[in-house]
């Protein structure tokens, strides 16, 4: 291809290089120029003009581009029409796209003339979705160089679109004693869902104790009613390939293929097999409809594509699902905090507004704790945590506690209802925090052995994708305090009365909560009392 300047009396039947606006007409780049076009350059003493005239052997922008794409276009793929040298690949029905990655790649580095855009591979389309397109990037090529694509495409459709297929899944889901059955409803709610957007549904459910025997009878059951698929969603999440589910598996006459994936959320899940069913082992964040790695598997296998060990070892490459936009997916309650690729922003609230009535005339917060008041060794340990800022409640003698508190506080919010109660001032604290936090650790002013390092495994536990999103410390057999809330709780709340706090959403959200292990006593020790804080002095 010729491609520069030439004087306009000689550029009839060549291709405008560059737009041009001209009295009364606007002329694109890539025109064919004709004679009447000519005179209009003449008309605004225009002489010369940059063209582009293709050679014998070169082969028009959108005559390539259409070559390409009709090589290219598979099973329920419709092909656009080219234009400016591009053309389409649109998908005909609801699926997953598939191509050769290595195919795809080698038509990339034929020729940098010549670039293809899709979908990733595996990612779901919809009826009408453009899910690729081919530009040419001159106004012409080579015909070698079409010639050397094509061959590269090969005899075999490139891009092809694997529709969604009606199946009927079973779906058995575990217990542990003292489970709520509320807590299995939401997870068949969630699971239902997630199937029925793709045009299946669960057929038959099965709810059994979290042990191997039961599990094989459910696994059998399932397997003898002719379903497509079969889910198993535990009480406990799978940490070996000897664990509960993945035994009573092999136990029923089954087999687990691959245990684990490298997509987080989502790393704890297996695949399997019973006769010729495909079997999946659920992993827990599958209990939210966020995306995670279970919905990779499951879109395939309702899709027809055979998945194997070797497939999910594979899956790392973009397998940090957090941030990221679903597409396809459930929405989102609006109050859920997104998923980040980030630690969590969790916000440092310290309520130290209470009269300590039961402890006379003195104010405990500000009693003397081994050289320091008490509120002021609570505060210290907070901001030594990882906890984003420290939002300070006070009520009864504000003054003072603001004195004691000012070199740690990042901010303080003054509650003059104090004395109607502990969820006065949680709402108070609440409110004063900042909108760009994932969640807020609650902690008491009362509690000076709680330690640092209890607040960040507090804060490390927390992952609202994994369904731990209110996270309690526990030592022995008791709850104890600071708790970490999600944001997406806030509005719960702010509607809480009296002197409770917020212990009985721990109740309603139980399958969001998560108990934290914490070795020393410090989370169950508060200052309520005249002999307890003669126990504080004498133990520091």
């Amino acid at each position: 291809m010729k491609f520069g300047p030439v004087p306009v009396a000689e550029a009839e039947g060549a291709i405008l290089a560059h737009s041009a606006r001209l009295t009364g007409r606007i002329l694109k780049k890539g025109h064919i120029l004709t004679a009447s076009d000519l005179g209009l350059f003449t008309d605004d003493g225009i002489t010369e003009i940059t063209v582009a005239r293709l050679e014998k052997d070169d082969v028009g922008e959108n005559d390539a581009a259409a070559a390409i794409t009709k090589a290219l276009a598979g099973q329920h793929v419709t092909t656009g029409k080219a234009f400016t040298g591009r053309c389409n690949l649109i998908a005909d029905v609801q699926g997953l796209i598939t191509f050769d990655r290595n195919r795809l790649d080698n038509i990339n580095l034929a020729d940098e003339s010549v670039t293809i855009a899709t979908m990733p591979t595996m990612d779901i389309a919809s009826p009408a979705q453009l899910i690729a397109t081919i530009k040419i990037i001159p106004f012409a090529i080579a015909k070698s160089v079409l010639d050397a694509v094509l061959k590269i495409a090969g005899e075999e459709p490139l891009v092809e679109i694997a529709p969604f297929e009606l199946k009927k899944i079973g779906l058995i889901l575990t217990r542990l004693p003292g489970m709520k059955e509320s807590i299995l409803d939401k997870t068949l709610q969630t699971a239902v869902a997630r199937v029925q957007e793709f045009g299946s549904e669960i057929t038959m459910e099965i709810r059994c104790e979290h042990t191997e025997k039961d599990v094989v009878d459910a696994i059998t059951e399932t397997n003898s009613k002719s379903c497509d698929i079969i889910l198993i969603f535990g009480a406990s999440a799978v940490v070996d390939r000897a664990d509960v589910l993945p035994a009573a598996v092999v136990a029923a006459g089954g087999s687990v293929d691959h245990f684990g994936m490298p997509v987080d959320p989502g790393n704890l899940l297996f695949i399997g097999g019973i006769d010729d069913t495909p079997l999946v082992g659920m992993p827990g964040c599958a209990r939210s409809p966020k995306l995670n790695g279970f919905d990779w598997v499951l879109w395939r296998l309702l899709a027809n594509i055979p998945i194997s060990s070797h497939d999910i070892m594979l899956m790392g490459s973009g397998g940090l699902l957090k941030e990221i936009s679903e597409r396809g997916q459930l929405r989102q309650d609006s109050s859920e905090p997104k998923a980040q690729a980030r630690e969590p922003k969790i916000a440092g609230l310290l309520l130290a507004a209470g009269s300590s009535r039961r402890m006379g005339k003195e104010n405990k917060l500000l009693t003397d704790v081994d050289g320091t008041a008490m509120v002021t060794r609570v505060a210290k340990q907070i901001t030594a945590s990882q906890a984003e800022g420290l939002m300070v409640v006070t009520g009864h003698e504000k003054d003072q506690v603001e004195l004691a508190l000012k070199n740690y506080a990042t901010g303080f919010a003054h509650n003059p209802d104090f004395a109607d109660g502990l969820s006065t001032s949680l709402k108070t604290g609440l409110r004063a925090l900042p909108d760009n936090i994932d969640g807020a650790i609650v902690c008491l002013g009362d509690m000076p052995l709680v330690k640092a390092e209890h607040i960040d495994q507090l804060i490390r536990a927390f992952d609202p994708v994994e369904g731990r999103s209110i996270c309690v410390p526990v030592h022995g057999r008791k709850r104890g305090n600071p708790v970490v809330w999600s944001k997406r709780f806030i509005t719960e709340i702010l509607s809480v009365t009296g002197d409770i706090g917020a212990r009985h959403l721990l109740e309603e959200h139980a399958d969001q909560v998560i108990e934290v292990a914490i070795e020393q006593d410090g989370v169950l020790f508060d200052i309520d009392t005249p002999d307890r804080l003669v126990e504080l002095k004498k133990r520091t």
